[in-house]
């Protein structure tokens, strides 16, 4: 209910910007409406009638003789009407100038796909690490939404690309992180440049959801233990990633580039996916990774597995048996992947 009620409040803040002239409009017809028929006795049609020829300045004739009480309603309404109609004209043609109302329109359009998602990732900030983020998921075809509250990045950036999901915001605040759908998301980004926010987000975002993975940028060294007491899953240090990426480029550029190649945009046709024990159909769990690797063999390759104690096992013995909690890496081409989940999706429907 508490978000349901933010989110109409999001929505008729917005709308009555730009519905308001609108308003003024309906507001001078319905007293002038009413004006003639308490009055003058007019039917509807002919109170609708003469409003409508007074308040545009039309000019036509009266439907009927007014009455002295008729003619000083009729006065009185022609002027105040003049300055407010005039006015809600102009503030309708600067919304048509200045683009309010397709943007209006546009966000409407993203809040109602927003609340379609499931299982998505929440990217808060769209600077460098933000940025690369979204890149990545882009081509991982994972769904993706980003808050960003620089409006220059807005304008420049997020509007001018189709099918990025994106909210004007503070991602500090919990109503936008609801807006998000924090609460419908499997993971969270904060990428922010200040770790102090990226505290914040991580506080707000962990008591909205105790199941979402929260990945959180670190600036400052002992900001990792901080954040990770917040909340945070995971604790990324971009300089120190860097730092260490470079050296290992110079003791072990074979490797490096390989990983490079797998995890960056040249390597998209290369994946690697986990599979977890409670997706396995039921004559495959509990059995050992060379049952479930000979299963329905689409080319993937085991090449690790993680134990119920999260604990990874690089190139674990055939007769490992996979059991509740654990998850088998695997690696293959984008195809060989796909069809390995069709083969799992298929077997438990």
């Amino acid at each position: 209910m508490a978000t349901a009620r933010r989110s109409i409040k999001r929505i008729t803040d917005i709308s009555y910007k730009l519905f308001f002239p609108f308003i003024i409009i309906g507001a001078i017809i319905l007293t002038g409406v009413i004006g003639f028929i308490v009055i003058e006795g007019f039917s509807l049609l002919d109170a609708i009638y003469m409003t409508i020829v007074t308040v545009t300045t039309v000019g036509y004739e009266e439907v009927h003789a007014l009455s002295k009480a008729g003619k000083i309603f009729n006065i009185l309404l022609i002027i105040s009407s003049f300055a407010t109609f005039a006015y809600a004209l102009a503030k309708l043609t600067q919304y048509v100038v200045d683009g309010e109302i397709n943007k209006f329109f546009k966000n409407r359009k993203i809040m109602s796909a927003i609340k379609e998602l499931k299982d998505h990732v929440i990217i808060c900030g769209y600077g460098r690490n933000g940025k690369q983020a979204a890149k990545i998921l882009g081509h991982h075809k994972v769904k993706f939404v980003v808050i960003e509250s620089n409006d220059e990045r807005i304008e420049q950036e997020l509007s001018k690309k189709d099918g990025i999901l994106y909210i004007k915001g503070d991602a500090t605040d919990d109503d936008v992180l609801l807006s998000a759908g924090i609460q419908n998301a499997k993971a969270l980004i904060t990428a922010l440049p200040e770790d102090a926010d990226n505290v914040y987000i991580v506080l707000s975002a962990r008591s909205l959801s105790d199941s979402i993975q929260i990945i959180s940028r670190s600036s400052h060294p002992g900001s990792g233990i901080k954040l990770k007491k917040a909340g945070a899953d995971n604790v990324i240090s971009p300089d120190k990633i860097g730092g260490t990426h470079m050296a290992t480029l110079v003791s072990k550029p074979d490797v490096i580039e390989f990983i490079d190649y797998l995890s960056g945009e040249e390597g998209e046709s290369i994946h690697l996916e986990s599979v977890g024990y409670e997706i396995l159909p039921t004559e495959l769990q509990n059995k050992s990774l060379q049952e479930i690797m000979a299963w329905r063999k689409t080319g993937v390759n085991c090449i690790g597995i993680k134990d119920a104690e999260g604990k990874f096992i690089i190139n674990p013995p055939e007769g490992t048996l996979i059991n509740s909690m654990m998850k088998v890496i695997v690696l293959g081409t984008r195809q060989q992947i796909e069809e390995m989940k069709g083969n799992v999706e298929e077997q438990q429907k």
